[in-house]
């Protein structure tokens, strides 16, 4: 059972460069405590990463930190309380930190590299509720027996043992607080508790410590439901993967398994690497990484990642990532950095209740002392309110408000498809009322098709297959387009010679001893062989917002093939959904001309559009929606857009599976090559934003009700804890509802 605490300051808790997150790589595994005996010492300066149990609020990590920062063998430690994780420089040996933290009232087990991403479970703390039950009937039995005529004595001793056993490790910890100059809640409970008994009020000290106790137990239960979600992630891969060695299968862990090896995958079995198909092809469920819901067909020479299931035929992959380097991993030290970065109102409590917690600790004091020594009523009274001030001093509820409700609402983006890389971004999200798109390849495919095939002078196919001969040998992308049409139809290639580039303008080859031509209108023009009713038709069909490829010869136009890039299926629904959220502008940016951006935007029913934009064009426009008075998110790919996506007040990345560049540019990354997650990551950032107002609120007012009850008597100790503890609990239960948040 861990030691509540109150919030004191959290300025040493470690805050890490959203920009640099992706490239540390942390072992996430756990090791009992049994083990660490076979452990060496590690070498003077060596830095040791441990998971810590029990913490509750921000000043149980401060009064660790201080406690370490006493002993000569401890080079520098920062704990973190939203991951549950401490970071140590030291040169004593593990289970010499492991006791140390251990007289807090905290239990450290260490992170290790065997078995990473595979950690064990959080420890179950099953004898501390069995105490606290049994020091419930004890507490209940004296409690009854006072209204029986049992003795004085018998009740006495009931007490004082639930006082004992409940009391043993908050007195302890609260030791150690002390010499390491931390005023934190094991302090203030065990002085109340003390106090209580010293006055005579036994059946108050022992309430108030069996309180505290059942409410710690509760409040670590329900916090490790939100670390745990986490954890869970690094449970997505196996540990083990079946590799091709010649001829024969073996079995091996994941971590043995290098780049370039043969992995073979079975139906039904998770991918354990990333990797490349080489052979077979399958339905891959990846929702583990991308979110999204229906499975994604996949061929030889695509790409899988570690975490997914291969949903029907049996696979064979080339291994492309070590399993620290794979975007599962990645996903996860990203989700872990987020969490131990504080938003601006978590900063702000946090700074809140380093000043609020010692006035109210003084004026507690000043309570038990100055009114009995100028004769106003007896020290008994006096005492017993000022121990009650003692424990309202703590406002465990207030700072705990902010980060459960963060890092619940990280988690939950994070299993749907969206990374938010910390709070300070996941506030933001919450109140942007603008978003601007880049068209290529966030709107639209990025990917031209071949729209419409229209024969002047000789049939469909021999358009096609002379336009197939010209292509081959080109590397532009509408190039491409037409060459990939030609082969899905089984459109064979003419035999061609003297091929030849014409510079922003198109291509030329010789075929059955004729120059052929395909190129865009300037180069026909130059031909003079555009009719007026050509140029007409288009003219309506670049309106369109679509690219002409035009094939002939230098005496005639023999058709004229047009190429579109086609508006994503997801695009319309996100678009929609975005309005229904309260996005009031959304906007397009794009290099396009303006008749193309008229009829993208027409087709997608955005706000308004920008064309023809250079990169730091789209700066300019974006810095024209703030001077608007909005709030702006930029969505890109994440490499273009880096100029549009820094000066936006939110950066959202498209595609970040498998992208490192869009992992590191962004604040927010879309796992899936889609929008469809955008709606539900803004949605879900304005319910975090609610719930933490109502968490604040709550708290100061509980507060406040706790104040104002005790100077008149109507607020008895016991009731403090409760206020307390209870406070907290609900709190955290609140914020515990961002992890069951739907789509």
């Amino acid at each position: 059972m861990g030691d509540k605490c109150c919030g004191a300051n959290e300025e040493s808790l470690t805050t890490n460069d959203k920009n640099s997150s992706c490239h540390r790589k942390t072992e996430n595994i756990t090791i009992n405590a049994e083990t660490l005996a076979a452990k060496p010492t590690p070498t003077k300066g060596k830095k040791m990463e441990y998971l810590v149990h029990g913490m509750d609020c921000s000043n149980c990590a401060k009064s660790i930190e201080n406690h370490l920062n006493t002993l000569p063998t401890i080079h520098s430690v920062t704990v973190n309380f939203s991951t549950g994780k401490m970071k140590v420089e030291h040169e004593n040996s593990v289970d010499d930190i492991i006791s140390e933290v251990a007289k807090l009232g905290y239990k450290a087990s260490l992170v290790t590299k065997t078995n990473k991403n595979h950690p064990t479970e959080t420890p179950k703390n099953k004898e501390g509720y069995g105490l606290i039950t049994f020091t419930g009937i004890l507490i209940a039995y004296g409690f009854i027996g006072s209204y029986n005529d049992l003795s004085t004595v018998v009740i006495t001793m009931f007490y004082a043992i639930a006082m004992v056993i409940n009391g043993y490790k908050p007195l302890r910890s609260a030791y150690y607080a002390i010499k390491s100059r931390s005023l934190d809640m094991n302090v203030l409970m065990s002085a109340a508790a003390i106090g209580a008994a010293l006055i005579g009020e036994w059946f108050e000290g022992a309430t108030v410590v069996w309180l505290f106790a059942l409410g710690n137990a509760l409040q670590n239960r329900s916090i490790e439901q939100t670390r745990t979600s986490i954890r869970n992630l690094m449970n997505l891969a196996p540990s083990e993967a079946w590799v091709k060695v010649e001829s024969e299968l073996v079995k091996k862990p994941v971590d043995d398994i290098s780049v370039g090896q043969l992995v073979v995958i079975k139906p039904g079995d998770r991918i354990p690497l990333d990797g490349e198909i080489v052979q077979g092809e399958t339905s891959v469920n990846q929702a583990p990484i991308t979110g999204e819901s229906i499975p994604v067909d996949k061929l030889i020479g695509d790409t899988v990642y570690a975490g997914t299931i291969n949903e029907s035929g049996s696979i064979e992959i080339k291994v492309t990532k070590l399993v620290e380097d794979t975007s599962l991993s990645k996903i996860i030290h990203l989700v872990e950095e987020a969490q131990e970065q504080r938003a601006p109102t978590q900063a702000f409590i946090d700074k809140f209740a380093s000043i609020y917690t010692p006035i109210v600790f003084v004026l507690a004091l000043a309570t038990i002392v100055i009114p009995p020594v100028l004769g106003f009523g007896s020290w008994d009274n006096w005492i017993y309110k000022g121990l009650a001030l003692l424990v309202v001093a703590c406002p465990c509820a207030l700072v705990i408000s902010t980060p459960v409700a963060i890092v619940s609402a990280i988690g939950n983006a994070a299993k749907n498809g969206a990374l938010i890389k910390g709070g300070t971004f996941l506030e933001k999200a919450g109140t942007i009322d603008a978003v601007a798109f880049d068209k290529t390849g966030t709107l639209t495919e990025g990917k031209p098709k071949v729209d419409k095939i229209e024969s002047l002078t000789t049939s469909e196919e021999d358009l096609v297959s002379l336009a197939l001969t010209l292509e081959i040998h080109s590397t532009h992308p509408i190039a491409k387009t037409i060459v990939s049409y030609a082969k899905e139809h089984g459109i064979q290639s003419k035999d061609g010679t003297l091929f030849k580039n014409i510079v922003g303008k198109g291509v030329q080859a010789t075929i059955d001893e004729q120059v052929y031509y395909a190129g865009n209108v300037k180069l026909f023009e130059e031909m003079n062989v555009l009719s007026d009713h050509l140029k007409k038709k288009i003219n309506n069909i670049q309106n369109q917002g679509k690219t002409v490829v035009i094939i002939g010869t230098k005496n005639e136009v023999m058709g004229i093939i047009s190429v579109a890039d086609s508006i994503r299926s997801t695009t319309l629904t996100a678009l929609k959904r975005l309005k229904q959220v309260g996005i009031k502008q959304l906007v397009m940016l794009t290099g396009d001309n303006e008749g193309t951006a008229k009829t993208i935007s027409n087709e997608t029913t955005v706000n308004r559009y920008f064309a023809e934009l250079l990169p730091e064009d789209k700066v300019d426009a974006i810095k024209k929606l703030q001077q608007e008075g909005h709030k702006v998110a930029m969505v890109g790919d994440g490499i273009n857009d880096a100029p549009a996506l820094a000066t936006a007040d939110l950066g959202i990345a498209m595609g970040g599976a498998g992208t490192d560049t869009a992992m590191e540019t962004a604040d927010i990354i879309l796992m899936a090559d889609n929008l469809e997650q955008l709606p539900h990551t803004v949605k879900l950032s304005r319910k975090a934003l609610t719930i933490i107002k109502q968490n604040i609120w709550f708290s100061i007012l509980i507060k406040l009700i706790a104040l104002v009850f005790i100077f008149p008597g109507w607020l008895t100790l016991w009731m403090a804890v409760l206020s307390d503890t209870g406070a907290a609990l609900l709190v955290i239960l609140n914020a515990l509802r961002l992890l069951k948040f739907k789509p």
